[in-house]
């Protein structure tokens, strides 16, 4: 998967001299997390919508009349937003933009393609490609297996058992617990979610327990609530 696909595109910006206040009242009507400040084309830093409101706490919590008036009609985004901060590439990986955010400990990143920013990409897109892999837009079922060390053929028998018992199988992935992000993938035990359709989510677990694949648990799609 690639940034590209999943990124807000043309995503709203503002100038670095643009008021605190400004910023602080485009990003909660909006409903965003972050904006790219960009000056003449390029990308000079990002003001977050966490370290403002942080601030406006700080000076309400002060009740101090100067400051606030400061923070209302003077305080520029250049004086407070992140400069330099971390990017990634509209051609990017989203498996690598995962692996930046964990190491610079960030939920959004502007995209830019050359030096001009095109996108941004969030923790809201990651739920949104999260939600996408789990199903949840399809009210999947859903059965997690394991552990199981995978191997040519291991995917396709788990697909085999599945659907002989009845399930229209969706997706197929497996998953490394948090602390086996580093093992050899050769090596690792994973955790297989299976999502699928089918009339009866036990009778499907059932065979593929008795085809010797372990059964964690197993979820039944659930419906959506009907209106009072």
């Amino acid at each position: 998967m690639i940034v590209r696909t999943w990124m807000q595109t043309d995503p709203l910006t503002i100038a670095s001299d643009t008021l605190v206040s400004e910023a602080k009242r485009i990003l909660s009507e909006n409903n965003l997390h972050a904006l790219p400040v960009v000056d003449d084309g390029r990308l000079r830093g990002l003001v977050t919508r966490a370290n403002l409101l942080r601030m406006g706490h700080f000076v309400l919590r002060t009740q101090d009349s100067d400051e606030f008036n400061y923070f209302v009609t003077r305080l520029r985004v250049r004086d407070v937003m992140v400069r330099n901060p971390g990017t990634v590439r509209a051609d990017d990986t989203i498996e690598y933009c995962l692996r930046k955010g964990r190491e610079l400990g960030v939920a959004q990143f502007p995209v830019l393609e050359g030096d001009r920013v095109v996108g941004v990409i969030s923790a809201n897109e990651i739920f949104q490609i999260a939600a996408h892999c789990l199903g949840a837009w399809q009210r999947c079922s859903g059965i997690t297996l394991g552990p199981v060390r995978l191997g040519a053929g291991v995917i396709g028998r788990i697909a085999e058992v599945a659907e002989s018992a009845g399930a229209v199988v969706q997706a197929i992935y497996p998953m490394l617990g948090r602390h086996d992000a580093e093992i050899d993938n050769d090596l690792a035990e994973h955790r297989i979610i299976v999502r699928f359709h089918a009339a009866d989510v036990l009778e499907i677990a059932a065979a593929l327990a008795a085809a010797g694949i372990p059964v964690i648990e197993s979820v039944e799609a659930q419906q959506p609530a009907l209106a009072a």
